[in-house]
C-alpha cells in the first residue's frame, strides 16, 4: 500500500507541476518577462521585503526566474496575467497565498510590516 500510495502522489505532483509550467510558460507567452529592478535602485521598504523573502520564501522560490525549485519562479509575479493558481496576481490574491498557503506551499506567518515589506519586494522582480 506504502508504494501505491507514493506513485498516486509522485504523478499528482507531476501532473501538478507540468500543469504549473505550462500555466507559466502561458502566461509568459513567447515574449521575455521584464527585467528585475535592481537592487541598487530598491527603497528601503523593498529592502526589507527581500530579506523577509529570504527567510521565507527563497528555500523554495527563485525570485528573478520563472524557473521552478519547490515552487514556481516568481519574476514578474505581480506584472503577468494570472498566477499558476489562475488568480489575477493581486496584492490581495498574493497576500492570500503567502498567508493561508496552496497546495503544497505552506501557510507563512508575517506580522502585517513584514507582509507590506514582502510584497513591495514582490513588485521589484
Amino acid at each position: 500500500m506504502g508504494h501505491r500510495f507514493r506513485a498516486a502522489v509522485d504523478w499528482r505532483l507531476s501532473a501538478f507541476l507540468c500543469a504549473l509550467a505550462a500555466g507559466v510558460a502561458g502566461t509568459a507567452g513567447c515574449r521575455s518577462l521584464p527585467p528585475s529592478k535592481p537592487a541598487s535602485q530598491w527603497t528601503a521598504q523593498e529592502a526589507r521585503g527581500a530579506r523577509v523573502f529570504g527567510q521565507h520564501c527563497a528555500r523554495c522560490h527563485y525570485p528573478t526566474t520563472t524557473r521552478g525549485m519547490k515552487g514556481p519562479g516568481l519574476q514578474a509575479i505581480t506584472r503577468i496575467k494570472a498566477m499558476p493558481s489562475g488568480a489575477p496576481p493581486t496584492d490581495e490574491h498574493i497576500a492570500q497565498t503567502i498567508l493561508r498557503g496552496r497546495l503544497m506551499m505552506p501557510s507563512t506567518q508575517l506580522d502585517d510590516a513584514d507582509l507590506q515589506d514582502l510584497l513591495a519586494y514582490l513588485h521589484t522582480l
